[in-house]
């Protein structure tokens, strides 16, 4: 297939835009390349690629494409907070456009890279697709819209998917230390603290961005009638914690570490418990591979190869909402987060 990956730079699309290309497919990526200076390690495979802010995109560069992966936006809940309503005209209204586009071209399969932060503040109770939505952030907001008005684009030749992906964590060419699993093992690591942030009651769904992008191959394989308008929570039902039991496997993970609450602590209203048995259900052939403590090894030895410092991880260059305003700051982004001319085109 001839497949267009959005975000394809970012954390999660230099793990899957590889595994596309493994597979077979002809892939191209599009991406404005906003944390083109935030690469961890090896750095990134290099794909065939348009630089392109997603609010720019024309019909053209979409035409010949039998799918497009969806994944990118502002990425998280602080980044989503900056500006609240650019993040609806960028993380919603720009990916609605985007969908209207893939279907007048032709396009006949769109995924959509949704977030369980749609049931953000569902609490205790385990919540299925089903579930009604409860987000309580602009980013959580914008991908429930997204998902509500693609749907409604869904026909005989245009099949949209919704895979809602659990906080995700692992090892990236463009890794994040603001998701739960790779923040609290950067701590420990740097420190020999587990800082946690919250008072760790909090529930949270986890899975690694490899099983994110298996679960996207899975879905862009499978059947079309099978996946068509669906959405699927991605993720391992049995991997749901309290983020004090996420701090407890990190304690067991790195060495000569201990678990310390901040002095403000306490509940966070994110909570959620997520049933991902549907996906296991539907697609069988989905096989997740990883689990919180071989990702809390993975991350504690890349860690330990790379020698990372707090400096580095509590500095701008791995933490989203830090980066941008440090490019906003310097004048690189304009107030709209597009590059300034002559700046990194």
């Amino acid at each position: 297939m001839r497949i267009l990956v959005t975000g394809h730079n970012g954390y999660i699309g230099t793990v899957l835009a590889p595994m596309l290309v493994g597979e077979g497919h002809e892939v191209v990526g599009l991406d404005s390349d906003l944390y083109e200076e935030c690469t961890f390690g090896d750095g990134i495979q290099k794909i065939p690629a348009l630089k392109k802010d997603i609010r720019d995109v024309e019909a053209s560069d979409l035409d010949g494409f039998d799918a497009v992966l969806h994944l990118a936006g502002l990425s998280n809940d602080p980044l989503g907070d900056l500006n609240p309503k650019l993040t609806d005209e960028i993380n919603h209204i720009a990916s609605v456009r985007l969908a209207r586009l893939a279907k007048k071209v032709g396009v006949t399969r769109f995924i959509f890279s949704s977030s369980c932060s749609t049931y953000g503040g569902a609490g205790e109770n385990m919540v299925d697709e089903e579930a009604e939505f409860h987000p309580v952030t602009p980013y959580g907001i914008s991908k429930v819209l997204v998902e509500q008005e693609v749907a409604k684009l869904a026909d005989s030749n245009f099949s949209p998917t919704f895979p809602r992906n659990a906080t995700a964590y692992g090892v990236s060419p463009c890794l994040r230390f603001d998701l739960v699993l790779n923040n609290l093992v950067a701590w420990a690591f740097t420190t020999g603290r587990v800082h946690i942030k919250s008072d760790g009651t909090p529930w949270r769904p986890i899975v690694h961005i490899e099983d994110i992008s298996r679960a996207f191959i899975t879905i862009l394989h499978a059947p079309r009638e099978i996946v068509h308008n669906q959405a699927f929570n991605v993720g391992i039902t049995e991997e749901n914690y309290r983020i004090r039991e996420i701090a407890d496997i990190v304690k067991e993970i790195v060495p000569q570490c201990h678990i310390e609450y901040a002095e403000d602590a306490g509940p966070d209203k994110r909570c959620y418990r997520v049933d991902c048995n549907k996906l296991k259900r539907t697609l069988p052939e989905f096989k997740p591979q990883w689990n919180a403590r071989r990702g809390a090894e993975q991350l504690y030895k890349a860690y330990k190869r790379i020698g990372l410092t707090l400096e580095d991880f509590e500095g701008s260059r791995y933490k989203r909402i830090s980066y941008i305003k440090k490019l906003l700051n310097t004048g690189r982004l304009d107030e709209t987060l597009r590059w300034k001319t002559g700046e990194s085109q």
